[in-house]
C-alpha cells in the first residue's frame, strides 16, 4: 500500500495537470492497482444544492449524475459525514443501483474546513471485498484530495 500511496502523492502534486486530470488519473491507478475495484469514482456537493453532482470517474457509464442528499449510499454519506460501506448491497434498502454486477460499495467523505464537501465512491462486482487496508488508504486519499481542492 505504501508504493501505492507514494504514486497517489505523485499524481496529487503535478503541477502538470488541473485538478479534474488528477482526479481523473487517481481513479484509472486505483483502478489498475485494486483488482476488486470495479467502479471508482468521486463526488461533490453541488453548489448551494443538497445534493450530489458526479466528478472524474472510471467504470461503467452510470445514470446518478446527480444523487440528492439521503438517497442511496452516496447520498446517506452526503447526511451522515461519515464512511459506509456495504458489504452486500442486495441487504441494503436505501441503495441506489448503478450495474447488475455490483455486490459491494464503499464511499468515503471528503472535507475541507470541516464541511463535506464530497466523496470517493467505490463499487465492487465482489462482495465482501473491502478491507481495513482499503479503508485506511481511502481515508488518508480523501485527505489529500481536499488539500487540492
Amino acid at each position: 500500500m505504501s508504493e501505492l500511496k507514494k504514486r497517489l502523492s505523485s499524481i496529487l502534486e503535478s503541477p502538470k495537470h488541473n485538478t479534474e486530470e488528477k482526479l481523473q488519473k487517481v481513479c484509472h491507478l486505483l483502478d489498475q492497482e485494486i483488482s476488486y475495484f470495479n467502479w471508482t469514482g468521486f463526488y461533490f456537493k453541488n453548489g448551494d444544492k443538497n445534493e450530489l453532482k458526479l466528478g472524474p470517474y472510471v467504470g461503467a457509464e452510470t445514470d446518478h449524475i446527480i444523487i440528492p442528499y439521503g438517497k442511496g449510499i452516496c447520498g446517506q454519506v452526503a447526511v451522515s459525514n461519515e464512511t459506509f460501506i456495504v458489504p452486500d448491497v442486495n441487504l441494503q434498502d436505501n441503495y441506489l443501483s448503478c450495474s447488475i454486477d455490483t455486490k459491494a460499495e464503499i464511499v468515503v467523505p471528503i472535507f475541507k474546513n470541516g464541511e463535506n464537501i464530497g466523496q470517493i465512491d467505490i463499487d465492487s462486482h465482489t462482495i465482501d471485498p473491502f478491507t481495513k487496508e482499503d479503508l485506511e488508504l481511502l481515508e488518508w486519499l480523501c485527505n489529500e484530495v481536499s488539500k487540492i481542492l
